[in-house]
């Protein structure tokens, strides 16, 4: 299957909430999580300072046809980019999408400047920090306000309730 990798447009908004819900369904089975938070509303996503890369499968001829199949935001905040979300359908994962979205964003946040991409997950779920740190993140110390404010966040939103979550940086 080919696919490739776009900046994202506002009609993918649908898309990339469906995608991250379908996405988060597999954490929700893992954990058993029955009060798992709600996806970022679409909207709020794109109006965010950063950048969105979609992935489209190239599985049909007419490229008007391709389907989004996930997708990368990266927030761009007091200088900083941090890898906010990544998101494949799970119907597409192993397949290489994922990884091929975190090398577009890393590639990007380093045309925009960045010298470090930052990001916050799940340390023991394969799929997350081990995946990351296959990308080339390795586990850091939240050494900014806003990424220390992180730490806040998923705490109120619960997620420690799930397991041990840890910061990681790629350096660019």
């Amino acid at each position: 299957m080919g696919f490739s990798v776009r900046p994202a447009l506002p009609s993918d908004e649908e898309a990339t909430e469906r995608i991250e819900v379908a996405a988060d369904a597999l954490l929700v089975d893992r954990f058993g999580a029955v009060d798992w938070p709600p996806p970022t509303p679409p909207q709020e996503r794109t109006a965010a300072p950063g950048f969105v890369l979609i992935a489209e499968s190239e599985e049909t001829i007419d490229m008007a046809d391709a389907t989004v199949v996930g997708f990368v935001h990266v927030l761009e905040v007091d200088g900083h980019a941090h890898l906010e979300q990544l998101s494949v359908l799970p119907s597409y994962g192993r397949r290489g999408i994922g990884r091929r979205l975190v090398e577009a964003a890393l590639s990007e946040a380093r045309r925009r400047g960045h010298l470090r991409v930052t990001l916050r997950t799940y340390a023991d779920v394969p799929w997350n920090a081990p995946f990351y740190a296959s990308c080339g993140f390795v586990v850091s110390e939240p050494d900014t306000p806003l990424l220390r404010s992180l730490i806040g966040i998923e705490t109120d939103l619960g997620l420690f309730a799930y397991g041990g979550r840890v910061q990681m940086t790629a350096v660019l």
